[in-house]
C-alpha cells in the first residue's frame, strides 16, 4: 500500500498576506507611535524576509525609523549553537524591539532568539507572527498575529514569502 500524497490547503494568499501585513504594521505603530527608532528583528528563513515586509510598510506609515536585523538560531539545536545578531548591540541597546518569525508553533525557537536581547538591554520586547498555531510550550504569546490558525502537531504550516506569498496547510 503506498503512502498518500498530502494534500496543500491554501490557508492565506498574497492579497490576504499583504493586508495582514497592513493591519500588523498599524497596530505596531499605534503601540509606539512615541518612538525615534525601533528594531524589527526577523528569524532567520521566512521570519526574516516577514520582518522586512512589515519593515516596510512601517517606513512608508510612520516617521519612525525602522532598522531590520537578521537572528539566527538554528531551529533543530538551539541550546548547541550561539544565537546571532547581524547588527551592532549599541544599535539595539534600549531600543523598542519586535521580534518577527513567519509561525509560531510551540514558542521553543522564539524563547531561544529573546537571549541576545536580554543581554543587550532593550527598552522594550514585542513579538509578530504571521500564522500562531497556539501549541505554545514556552511562555509566548505573540503581541500581533496576522493569522490564527488550529491545527494538529501533525499538521505542517508552509510559509512562501516573496513575488507570490502565499501560506499552505499540509
Amino acid at each position: 500500500m503506498s503512502e498518500a500524497v498530502a494534500e496543500k490547503a491554501l490557508v492565506l494568499s498574497d492579497a490576504q498576506i499583504k493586508q495582514k501585513i497592513k493591519r500588523m504594521a498599524v497596530q505596531i505603530l499605534e503601540n509606539n507611535f512615541k518612538e525615534k527608532i525601533m528594531v524589527i528583528a526577523g528569524i532567520d528563513g521566512q521570519g526574516y524576509q516577514f520582518a522586512k515586509l512589515i519593515s516596510k510598510e512601517l517606513s512608508a506609515i510612520s516617521p519612525i525609523a525602522i532598522v531590520t536585523a537578521k537572528v539566527t538560531v538554528d531551529k533543530f539545536a538551539p541550546t548547541q549553537s550561539e544565537v546571532a545578531l547581524d547588527l551592532p548591540a549599541k544599535e539595539i541597546k534600549n531600543k523598542c524591539v519586535v521580534l518577527v518569525d513567519d509561525v509560531l508553533n510551540t514558542g521553543r525557537t522564539l524563547a531561544f532568539a529573546f537571549k541576545p536581547f536580554l543581554e543587550i538591554g532593550v527598552k522594550k520586547m514585542e513579538v509578530a507572527v504571521l500564522v500562531n498555531r497556539s501549541h505554545t510550550q514556552f511562555p509566548i504569546m505573540p503581541t500581533y498575529t496576522g493569522y490564527e490558525l488550529t491545527t494538529t502537531l501533525r499538521d505542517h504550516v508552509e510559509v512562501t514569502l516573496g513575488k507570490q506569498s502565499v501560506v499552505y496547510l499540509r
